[in-house]
């Protein structure tokens, strides 16, 4: 299998309080990657730290072979879910093609190839029903299927989803997870979340992180593993790994 991202003891803080400690793991072409933790346990630094947002005080990361702020166009990343005014007229189209504006863009003139390939992503995300109309009148799952558009606009070849689940009904988010999966068929895909949920019918392998990391293939984690992810009150990582 071929690494694509290499994690190398790396660590990070904020105001000297370590949110990240000696991180080491791989992620191989096409790994459908759950990095898997409580609140407050470094998911979202981490993933600012792929997208070379953040730097790390000490380690290395590698994508592609090259530092992460070089590589960004190999990225697609898609924020938690938000919500959108319901009067504020920006359309799922436009959304879309946000992505591709630079400094020397106007917006809402968009090249007619930019608009091509964006009616191309939502016919087959099977939302190009949806293109005019205005983000603030769709549901969680139409939302969450526009900004993994946005976000596969310029063809990446890692897809970074920070907790793309919240706040969608179960038969939605299940909805989102066979999308995903489809789209792992020639894409690697790495999301973070807290909800053991339905993950382990999709992913192959799972990052269990709480400021340390301990990497587990699926198979790895028996069911009585991924229920004692979280335990009681504490939502404290408690298993093999010891996390």
């Amino acid at each position: 299998m071929k690494k694509i991202v290499e994690l190398t003891n790396v660590n990070f803080a904020y105001d000297h309080q370590k949110i990240l400690q000696n991180i080491t793991f791989d992620i191989y072409k096409n790994d459908f990657m759950a990095i898997l933790g409580p609140n407050g346990g470094g998911k979202t630094t981490l993933l600012k730290l792929l997208l070379g947002l953040l730097k790390p005080d000490s380690g290395v990361i590698k994508i592609l072979g090259k530092k992460p702020y070089k590589i960004r166009k190999k990225l697609g990343y898609v924020p938690q879910y938000s919500e959108f005014d319901k009067d504020f007229p920006i359309l799922v189209k436009e959304v879309v093609m946000m992505s591709s504006l630079n400094g020397k863009s106007i917006f809402p003139w968009f090249d007619k190839n930019v608009e091509k390939r964006a009616f191309e992503l939502l016919d087959s995300l099977s939302i190009i029903h949806l293109a005019d109309k205005k983000m603030g009148e769709l549901s969680g799952g139409q939302k969450q299927r526009t900004l993994i558009a946005r976000a596969l606009m310029s063809d990446p070849e890692i897809l970074l989803l920070d907790e793309p689940m919240a706040s969608l009904d179960f038969s939605v988010e299940e909805d989102i997870y066979q999308l995903l999966k489809k789209i792992n068929e020639n894409k690697t895909i790495v999301f973070v979340t807290h909800d053991i949920g339905i993950i382990s019918a999709y992913v192959n392998r799972i990052t269990c992180l709480n400021v340390c990391a301990c990497t587990h293939t699926i198979e790895e984690m028996n069911e009585q593993s991924l229920v004692e992810v979280f335990t009681g009150s504490l939502h404290k990582i408690k298993h093999k790994c010891n996390l």
